[in-house]
């Protein structure tokens, strides 16, 4: 959590709700992006909303019906703050300008930009071609962080890649015989269920389910299981293990065979080229916008050395192992702290 050191301003204040709300919908809504709203008249917020779902609609339809029926003729009186320029376009649901024209709403205020091919930088054009002012970029980067997933998803073809890791204090992942130890305490455990909760898939190689038999699902906090990836290039991690209990549907990157059997599907890659990227583009393909790595060391090392990272949330414990398996280093600072009792979250983003 970002501790914010000074007062927000007005528009900063109602943004910032947006970005609250918005977060909702985290775990639902992908590929689309979180979005919250709130419609504010004379210094109330007469109604709020979020996208609660993919495909369904949109924060600003969602905060318009919010209104109650004794405060609906202040709307066009009102003020629509977004946390994201509305859409412009028909996809699932209506342009979302035409919604704020046909409500005769006074004045926009947004935060990101949306990249989304035919939205960007379209609905302050239209807003103000028909006099409904626009103020853009308040809380700019907290609102383009809140949705980076969905810009990479555009823009480069490739889900938004979370590294996840727990080290001792003095910098070990493991031990070096492949046994298994718990380094993080019960609150860190159960704030990674909350990151599963959020994401599209989870990926762990093969030395780390055949170390830790996971199961990868949110067991310990509510929401939803993210789809299981596993990189088992020989088929080595046996059926009977945790990952194919057809609890979540389960893709099994290989090099030996392509097959589907109930929830679990295989999938060939070519491993004498690299598999990344193989791997990262079927992803995309099959709409998945976020994925969480949270593999060993050597899997881990693999993302940050071919530059296939763009967030790291990395638990420090305070723990000491003297010896063991070094953990990932990452060449940039930290961006974020949280104490969580005895460990210490610190998130890094690629530069």
């Amino acid at each position: 959590m970002e501790i914010i050191k000074t007062p927000l301003k007005k528009d900063e204040l109602y943004i910032q709700r947006c970005l609250d709300i918005a977060k909702l919908g985290a775990g639902s809504v992908s590929p689309n992006p979180l979005v919250g709203a709130v419609l504010l008249h004379d210094e109330e917020i007469i109604g709020e909303g979020y996208h609660k779902a993919y495909g369904s609609a949109h924060a600003e339809v969602n905060t318009l019906e919010s209104v109650p029926p004794s405060k609906r003729h202040l709307i066009p009186e009102s003020t629509l703050f977004v946390s994201l320029e509305p859409c412009s376009i028909t996809g699932h649901t209506p342009p979302c300008t035409s919604l704020i024209i046909n409500n005769k709403i006074k004045a926009v205020v947004t935060s990101a930009t949306d990249y989304t091919p035919g939205v960007y930088q379209q609905s302050k054009r239209i807003l103000l071609a028909n006099n409904i002012p626009v103020t853009d970029k308040i809380l700019y980067r907290e609102g383009n962080q809140l949705c980076a997933y969905r810009e990479k998803y555009i823009r480069t073809k490739l889900p938004y890649i979370i590294l996840k890791y727990a080290q001792t204090k003095d910098g070990f992942i493991g031990k070096k015989n492949n046994q298994q130890y718990w380094i993080s305490n019960a609150y860190s455990r159960r704030l990674v269920h909350k990151w599963r909760s959020e994401v599209d898939a989870i990926l762990v190689g093969t030395n780390t389910a055949l170390i830790d038999n996971p199961s990868l699902t949110t067991r310990y906090y509510f929401g939803k299981s993210p789809i299981r990836i596993l990189i088992d290039k020989d088929l080595r991690v046996p059926n009977h293990y945790e990952l194919f209990n057809e609890e979540v549907k389960t893709i099994v990157f290989n090099q030996v065979k392509n097959e589907v059997q109930g929830n679990i599907e295989w999938i060939q890659l070519d491993f004498t080229k690299d598999i990344l990227p193989q791997l990262l583009t079927i992803l995309h393909d099959r709409a998945i916008a976020t994925l969480l790595v949270e593999g060993g060391a050597q899997t881990l090392q693999t993302f940050i050395k071919g530059g296939l990272w763009d967030e790291a949330r990395v638990i420090t414990a305070d723990k000491l192992l003297g010896d063991g398996i070094p953990a990932p280093q990452l060449d940039v600072p930290t961006r974020q702290t949280v104490v969580l009792d005895t460990d210490v979250v610190g998130v890094y983003f690629r530069e």
